[in-house]
Parts: structure tokens; sequence; C-alpha cells
């Protein structure tokens, strides 16, 4: 009896180990054979609750809608900087704006850093970008392929098809609209009596909303273009896609909710859960990490950001515990100097605002032609304080600032110290200088222009010299 128990426990054991290894053959056929595709769809100047699937019934966001339904919506994915090329530079290097070097708009970011497009080279991946680029120099953003957009406005769909039809490699695409943002259309779907009020919208109905709901609706049409080449091609099962817009026009070019909180819904299927939602906090320098963790490419000790793989598994711990978000207000229309830094935790945010009126007069030096322009920034918004504190619980549209209010003083100074160790660790150049002008490559501070008015006695006096060193 003790000699058939033996053999039957040997038996097992030997059924027990070929099994296991079947399972890990499996698994690592499974993992070769998955090797993920990646495709970012980009759209431009979008508020997150401008979408059905975000609670807007008004506007038309079909595809954006279905693609969420077949995969996760995240409600705290932010971007560090609500305008264009600082946006977008997170996405592709993982680092916050100061830190890559493009703060502002319309610069590049510094010289040696890795991007996107060479640390998933590395992994054996072809990295295209399709559409509007906005970020620079190109020997940073190096990708396989770029494919312009068509007369500065629309995606070039046929070299999409072509190259999603054709490529025989592990790719990571990133599909970069124009849309919503302007110009917008005379002829168009909707009127003023259309436009679904948001909860931070003022009582009168902007003029462009009637134009931009109608570039929301034709940049939809461009998503279901690209949708549909996806499954065609038989690319859906083994690529992740994810839907983001790159910051919201409600809060364009500042530290607001409405400006940094974006859309971002990502489906992946065998790996993401339809109609499943993810309420962690998250920011676009978190992305880069993500695509490297899921290729197995080792991730750079300099990167900001946090892979949050675990996430899309359906892990719902923490990520990040606080995310941090800039502001320049330079380089752009009607620029000002007025350079603002944010940290937001789980339930508090912070904004701290270092050229408001309340501080400017220490941040005058000896330069008086400097010292006018500095003024400028601090009168222009008068009625923005130097410390703003939000509970985003109960209050997610910032309307009650409790900077002032002595209940909330150890939230505040918690969330102080957290950003100005940040500031340090981003070599911030609010840390060095008491109050920086940055060099114009677009928008000069001493110029008239069509949107903005210089006194005639500052007119063409900034020289070099009055411009902090940077990078470019």
């Amino acid at each position: 009896m003790k000699l058939y128990k033996n053999i039957f426990l040997l038996f097992s054991l030997v059924v027990l180990i070929a099994c296991k290894s079947a399972i890990a053959q499996s698994d690592k056929a499974l993992e070769l054979k998955q090797k993920p595709n990646f495709i970012f769809y980009l759209a431009d100047d979008q508020d997150q609750l401008d979408y059905g699937v975000y609670g807007n019934p008004k506007v038309s966001t079909f595809h954006v809608d279905k693609l969420a339904a077949q995969g996760m919506k995240f409600t705290n994915f932010y971007a560090a900087q609500a305008i264009c090329a600082p946006a977008r530079s997170q996405i592709f290097t993982g680092m916050y704006p100061v830190k890559n070097g493009c703060m502002a708009n319309h610069i590049g970011v510094k010289p040696q850093i890795k991007s996107v497009a060479t640390l998933l080279k590395e992994a054996g991946y072809e990295v295209v970008l399709a559409g509007k680029s906005h970020v620079k120099p190109n020997t940073v953003f190096n990708w396989t392929h770029y494919f312009n957009n068509i007369d500065h406005r629309y995606l070039p769909l046929d070299k999409i098809d072509n190259y999603l039809k054709t490529t025989k490699k592990s790719f990571c695409i990133f599909i970069t609209s124009d849309y919503p943002h302007g110009p917008y259309p005379k002829t168009k779907n909707y009127t003023k009596k259309d436009i679904y009020k948001l909860p931070y919208d003022n009582e009168k109905v902007g003029n462009h909303k009637p134009g931009y709901y109608q570039n929301i609706e034709d940049d939809n049409i461009q998503l279901g273009k690209i949708l549909k080449m996806v499954d065609d091609y038989g690319l859906k099962d083994n690529s992740m896609f994810i839907y983001a817009s790159d910051h919201g026009i409600s809060g364009k070019w500042g530290l607001t909710e409405q400006g940094l909180k974006v859309p971002f819904i990502v489906r992946w299927p065998g790996f993401v859960k339809p109609k499943s939602t993810s309420n962690t906090l998250l920011s676009f320098v978190d992305v880069l990490p993500t695509f490297l963790e899921i290729s197995n490419t080792k991730i750079p000790q300099e990167i900001d950001g946090k892979s949050f793989l675990k996430t899309l598994k359906g892990d719902k711990s923490k990520v990040n515990r606080y995310i941090y978000g800039v502001a320049t207000k330079q380089n752009v229309r009607n620029g000002k100097v007025f350079p603002s830094r944010m940290v937001r935790g789980e339930r508090f945010k912070l904004i701290k605002n270092f050229n408001a009126k309340e501080v400017v007069d220490a941040n005058l030096g000896d330069n008086e032609i400097v010292n006018q322009f500095i003024k400028m920034g601090a009168n222009y918004y008068a009625k923005i304080p130097f410390e703003e504190l939000y509970d985003l619980k109960i209050d997610p549209y910032q309307k009650k600032n409790l900077a002032k209010n002595k209940k909330y003083q150890q939230q505040k100074e918690a969330l102080s110290k957290t950003l100005a160790k940040w500031m340090v660790s981003q070599n911030d150049f609010l840390i060095t200088h008491k109050m920086p002008l940055l060099k114009p490559t677009l928008h000069p501070l001493d110029k008239n222009t069509k949107w903005t008015k210089v006194p005639q006695n500052l007119q063409g006096k900034l020289q070099d010299k009055d411009f902090i060193k940077l990078h470019y």
C-alpha cells in the first residue's frame, strides 16, 4: 500500500512540474506574442468635461464614449502645464516642464534628454508621430517616421492608414490632432443655445463655443476613422489605445482644474477591464515610464513619472502621493511676468503665484526697465493672491480660497514644504532668481502686437542681459 502511495505522490509531482513548465512556456509565448503596440490619440484644447462620457450631453463625442465603454476612463489625470508644447513634452520625456526645459510655449526641451523616440527604439519599437508636432529639437524627438499634418489643420489619414496597414514591427504611434483648437468655423451645427453650461463657466456663453463644439465633432470623426483602421488591420487586440487631450481650453495657461485635468481613456483588450473607471492621481509624466515597463525597457532614473501599469490591471492603490503644475505666462499671446507653481495631493491643492501684487516689491532689483515689466505682470493679475488653497473634495472647481483660513494652515504648510522640495529637485529658476524674464522666441514682452499693448517708454527696451540664461 505504501509503495502505491509513493508511486502516486511521485506521479503527482511529475504532473505538477510538467503543468508548471507548460504554464511557464505558455506565459512566455503569450508575452512574446502580445508585446503590445501603443497608439496614442491626442486632441488639442478640449476640456475634460466636454465629452459625453465625462458628463456633457450636448456635444458629439460618440467614438470617445465608445472607447471608454471598451476600456478604462480616468478621472484624475493631469497635464502639468496647460499649454501645447509643454504638455506634449511631458508625455514624450516623462519629465516635468522645468526639468525637461519646455516650461514655456514655443521653446524646445534640453538637448541632452532621451525622449520616447529614443527609449522605445532601444526596445525594438518604431516610434511615429503623425499630425501636430510642436516639440523640438529634432535630435531629441528623432521619430522613426514623422507624418506632418495637412494644411496645418488635418490629420494625414492616408499616411497613417498606409503605415498601420504595412508595418511589420512593434510600434508606438502618436496621432496628434489640431482639433478642437481654433480657428473655429463660421458654418457649424451648433448655436449658443446648444452649449452645455459647465460648473466653472460664466453666465455669458463665449462666442467661440459653437465653433469649438463643431471642432470637437470634426475631431471625433477623425478619431472614428483611426479606430476603423486599427480594427480593419487586426491591430485592436494587440494594441494599447490611449485617448487624451493635451489640456483644457477653459483654463489654458493657468493652473486651474479645468486647465490641467484632462480626459484620459485606455483600451487594451485582455488587460484593461471594459467600462472601468480609475480615480487614481496621475500625470502626463507617468505615460512614458508605463510604456517602458510594458515593453520591458529600463526606466531612466532621471524620469519624474511612475508607471501606472498596476492601475491598468485594476489595482486601486496609489501611484503618486502628489502631482505638480507649472504656469509661466511668458512667450504666449499677451504674455506677462507672472510665474506660478502648483502641488496637488489626494484632497488639497496649493498654488503659489510668485509675482502676485502682494509680494511684487520683493521681486524688484536694480534694473528699472525690468522692474517695470515685473510690476506690469503683478498689476495685470492684481486680483490673484500669492497663495491659493483649495479643498477639491468639497470644492472641485476652486471657488473658495482657504489659504488665509486658520483652520487649514497645517495643510497649507505641509503642501508648501512639499512644493518647495520639488522645486529644488527640478532645479527651478524661481529658486535661484528673484523674478526671471525668459527670452522670447515668439512673443516679446516689450513689443506691441495685436494681442498686447506696451507703454511707449518700454517698447524695445529689453536687452539680452535682462533675460536669464537657459538652454535655448
